[in-house]
Parts: C-alpha cells; sequence; structure tokens
C-alpha cells in the first residue's frame, strides 16, 4: 500500500474544522502531519481536537519541519499568494480557498506557478460539488435546454446583516461580494452554460460594518451585487448574490436557479433545509415544470432527509472536493477544477469590479 499523503492544514478557523478536517482525518490514505494559526493557543487546541500533527504560528517554519506533500490553505485572502508560491517551492500540492489572491494577476501567477512545478491544485468551489447542481450539469450537458438562452441565479444569505467588523468586508484585506459569494456563482454559470465574455455589474453596500479591532474604519465593499454575464455561446445570465437577505431559515440561505433554451426550461431551489429540488418541462409538453427525481448515483449514498446532512455527506464520505483531491495527487492525476480553472473566474470577478467602477459599463472578458 502506497504511503499517506502528508498533508498541511494552513488556517485553524471554524471553516477549517467544519470542512477540511472532517473530510480527511480518518482517511487511511492521509496523515495530516501539521496545522498552522496565527494564535498559539488556538492552533494547539486545533491539532489536539483532531489528534493530528504538530502545531505551528510560523507558516513557513511548518513547511520547513514537516516536509508535507500537500497543503490546505484556509486562510485570509491576502495570505493566499505568498502561501500558495511557499508550499508550491516545497515541492507540495496545494487546495488553496478562493478567492486565490488579492487580484486575477496574484491568480494567473499561482496557477503559473503551479503549472511549471506539476502540482496537483484545487480551488474548492463547494457547491459544484452538490446533488441538485451535479443533475442540472447532467441534464444541460444531455441536452434538455436545446440551444442555450439564458439563466438566472439567485444566492440569498442574511450573515452580513448585523454589521459586525469581518475582513470579509473590507477591501483593504481583500474582502466583497465578488470573492466570496459571487465566485461561487462564476463559477457555477460558467460550468453550466460555458465560457462567459462579458460582465455588468451593479452593486450596493446597504449595512455599516463596525470598526476594525483596532478601531480604524473598514473599506466598505458591496454587501449585495447583480451582474449580467455574456456567454461565449451567445446566451446571457443574471447573478444575484446577496449577503443582507433574511430567510429566517436554520442554515440562512437560499440557492434558486432558472434556464431556458429552445428546447425546454428547468428551474432548482435549494432552501437549506429540507428542500433540493429539480424541476423541468420540456417544449411543448404541459406545465407547469415537474419533479425530476435527482438519480441515484448523484446522490451517491449521501443522506437525503435534510440539505445539511446532505451537504456534510457530500464531502465527508464521497470523493469530493477535498477528498477528490487527495484522490488525484495519489492518481497523479489533475482535478477539473485546478488553479487554472480559478484564475480564470478571479480574471471575470476582477471584470465585474471594473465594470462598477465604469458605473455599470460592459466589460469585455
Amino acid at each position: 500500500m502506497p504511503a499517506p499523503v502528508r498533508v498541511a492544514v494552513a488556517g485553524t478557523s471554524w471553516w477549517a474544522d467544519s470542512m477540511y478536517l472532517p473530510a480527511i482525518a480518518n482517511l487511511p490514505n492521509v496523515d495530516v502531519v501539521a496545522a498552522a494559526g496565527r494564535d498559539a493557543d488556538r492552533a494547539q487546541a486545533f491539532v489536539d481536537r483532531w489528534e493530528i500533527g504538530a502545531a505551528f504560528t510560523d507558516y513557513a517554519e511548518m513547511l520547513e519541519s514537516t516536509k508535507p506533500d500537500a497543503v490546505i490553505i484556509a486562510t485570509a485572502n491576502a495570505a493566499h499568494l505568498d502561501q500558495t508560491l511557499m508550499a508550491i517551492d516545497a515541492g507540495a500540492h496545494v487546495l488553496c480557498e478562493k478567492p486565490m489572491g488579492l487580484s486575477a494577476d496574484e491568480a494567473q501567477q499561482m496557477a503559473n506557478a503551479a503549472a511549471k512545478a506539476g502540482a496537483i491544485t484545487m480551488v474548492p468551489f463547494t457547491y459544484r460539488w452538490m446533488p441538485s447542481n451535479l443533475y442540472i450539469k447532467r441534464l444541460i450537458d444531455d441536452g434538455w435546454l436545446g440551444r442555450n438562452f439564458h439563466l438566472t441565479m439567485r444566492y440569498f444569505t442574511g450573515f452580513a446583516l448585523d454589521g459586525e467588523y469581518t475582513w470579509r468586508f473590507d477591501a483593504a484585506h481583500g474582502g466583497g461580494m465578488f470573492g466570496d459569494l459571487g465566485t461561487h456563482w462564476l463559477y457555477l454559470a460558467r460550468w453550466f452554460f460555458g465560457e462567459i465574455t462579458s460582465v455588468q455589474a451593479t452593486v450596493r453596500s446597504f449595512v455599516e460594518r463596525d470598526p476594525r479591532p483596532d478601531g480604524t474604519p473598514p473599506e466598505p465593499v458591496e454587501d449585495s451585487a447583480v451582474l449580467t454575464v455574456g456567454f461565449e455561446s451567445g446566451a446571457y445570465g443574471v447573478l444575484h448574490f446577496s449577503a443582507v437577505c433574511w430567510e429566517g431559515t436554520s442554515f440562512g440561505q437560499v440557492h434558486e436557479f432558472d434556464a431556458h433554451g429552445d428546447g425546454g426550461t428547468l428551474h432548482a431551489v435549494n432552501d437549506w433545509q429540507e428542500t433540493q429540488e429539480v424541476r423541468g418541462v420540456r417544449r411543448g409538453e404541459p406545465g407547469p415544470a415537474k419533479v425530476l427525481p435527482i438519480p441515484d448515483d448523484i446522490w451517491n449514498g449521501c443522506r437525503r432527509d435534510t440539505v445539511h446532512n446532505t451537504y456534510r455527506d457530500v464531502f465527508r464520505s464521497t470523493p469530493a472536493m477535498t477528498r477528490g483531491w487527495i484522490d488525484a495527487i495519489v492518481e497523479d492525476q489533475p482535478t477539473d477544477v485546478d488553479f487554472a480553472v480559478g484564475a480564470r473566474i478571479a480574471r471575470i470577478a476582477e471584470a465585474a469590479q471594473a465594470s462598477v467602477d465604469a458605473n455599470g459599463a460592459i466589460i469585455k472578458v
């Protein structure tokens, strides 16, 4: 049996706790050798909780001391470039949170370095692996819509409503909706309908933020955005993502999707409680659109009772995202959500910001 993949983790936040360690901590082909965080006590508590290797507060020291085969980078956006390049230079494969860097040029620099080194990479556009989205992709690829005309995608959540300070809404630290929710939606739109060649953006900053921990005011960024994207095929899409929406649900978010073509229509909703549903009607058939049951092979044994249970199972018991990246490393194969894809999404997101700066002008990508 091959030696386990030796993985180090940069970042000890709730996301590393809830996403990455549950996915890999108990895999027989993985040895989590270290974790690095800014706070020594928190980093030590993290490695103790997961019964993994040593804790570090110095990322470079972690790389030098443990010489990992692979590194998961789950830190703030501003750290992604340097940490990724250091990991690649140390000979490691890399999974880096999105957005990859603070600019499209940083993301491209990361992609170029990975390609030169032969590093196996992944950008975790999480929602790509949810069953309803996998089924939408299959239906579109199988021709349900015929010639694609347009799609509308809505991501409504409320985590920005309280106004508490977070770097996610501070431009000085790489915050903003384009890099956060926007990259998810841009990735899915491109995955569903093909290459995006233009973008037009309208944004708002509705909620005033508390001061930074040092008492200085944050640099405001959008908490709601609407993008119109043009596809290479001639189709277009309207993407709305907002973090100031009260949905009143336990998970606090709702995803909705509509797509039309000359052959039919698809609708989908994921309310992050109990509904994860795809509906469709073919051209010429009577409506309304009927539920299209998600096939068993797409569920892949995951629970269907609540969306959150599905979500847990997808990332903790199937070869999705982090586990798929590990499999790719073991098999010495590229992933289909690599740094080249992430860099392209970063370029589109940057074009959206350019549209805002140009008062909503259409920007070619």
